[in-house]
């Protein structure tokens, strides 16, 4: 693990200052202390408070706030503290001290990544979230106590779409992603360490199986399935997206897709199907398919 890193920043309030980290301070908790007797749990706070001017103490998972009392000024003295508090995290002190009767967490990761939709984002875990993949368009939808129910719970949380170890969020017009990823993510991981449920289902979900196996469909329909699982699917999975087989036309020669979670909706995913998938089916498939057309789900 590289070396603790704190950034100095200023806050809208004049007497409080910011020391950000470049790694995470605490188990996702927050913490406030007013006095030393208050920072019992806390020795980095405690430390802090043998500092005359140190007034408060504030800690979160990526920062660390102190307010000051108007005896000294920040410029005067913040970068000695940031020296000290980079000195005090390198050396091994403790941050917050665990408590005996905390459960132990799951050793769960999740980072989070964008998507060609700058609406959605996609939240990536070392773990198996879901068997097969599921959509959710609204809170009706999920099943309570679940992890996709509680992510319906922020204000800003649209849609949700989850397959095998990741999960697709689509946000409302007027969020900012910059604002919201890293309170969703915190979010995220801290449920998939105490184990939550995440979708509260247990059949597959939208692929029941396969594509390319699904019953009585005449050759030409056989191929175009498997092409979508071997070359598309993982494709589109990657974007935070999924794409399944809705139909085909020998007439016009046109396959008919549905595009659901990230995919869906998404500004560039026209461009992707004209210029990627329509191209590469009239490659390995230009007898019988010609057009790709695609619903969004």
């Amino acid at each position: 693990m590289s070396k603790f890193k704190l950034e100095i920043r200023e806050t809208t309030h004049p007497e409080i200052i910011k020391f950000v980290s470049n790694h995470f301070l605490t188990d996702q908790s927050s913490h406030e202390f007013n006095n030393i007797d208050e920072a019992k749990i806390s020795p980095l706070a405690q430390e802090l408070f043998f500092i005359p001017f140190v007034k408060a103490v504030y800690i979160t998972p990526s920062f660390i706030a102190v307010a000051r009392h108007p005896m000294v000024q920040w410029q005067e003295v913040q970068d000695d503290i940031c020296e000290q508090l980079e000195t005090y995290l390198n050396g091994g002190g403790i941050v917050i001290e665990s408590s005996p009767e905390k459960p132990k967490l799951s050793a769960v990761t999740v980072y989070a990544e964008n998507t060609p939709n700058p609406a959605a984002m996609r939240f990536v875990a070392n773990k198996i979230l879901a068997k097969g993949t599921f959509e959710f368009k609204s809170a009706d939808q999920a099943t309570p106590g679940t992890l996709i129910a509680k992510l319906f719970e922020f204000p800003f949380v649209k849609e949700l779409f989850v397959s095998e170890n990741y999960l697709s969020v689509t946000k409302t017009e007027t969020a900012v992603w910059e604002e919201k990823v890293q309170e969703v993510r915190e979010f995220i991981l801290k449920e998939l360490q105490q184990n939550t449920e995440v979708t509260g289902l247990v059949s597959a979900g939208l692929d029941v199986e396969s594509e390319a196996v699904a019953g009585e469909d005449d050759e030409t329909v056989v191929a175009i399935k498997k092409i979508l699982d071997e070359y598309v699917k993982p494709a589109v999975a990657g974007d935070g997206g999924h794409i399944r087989f809705e139909g085909y036309s020998a007439h016009t020669k046109t396959v008919t897709v549905l595009l659901q979670g990230a995919c869906s909706g998404c500004p560039s995913s026209t461009y992707t199907l004209k210029n990627g998938i329509e191209n590469m089916f009239r490659q390995m498939m230009g007898e019988h398919v010609q057009h790709i057309e695609a619903v969004n789900g």
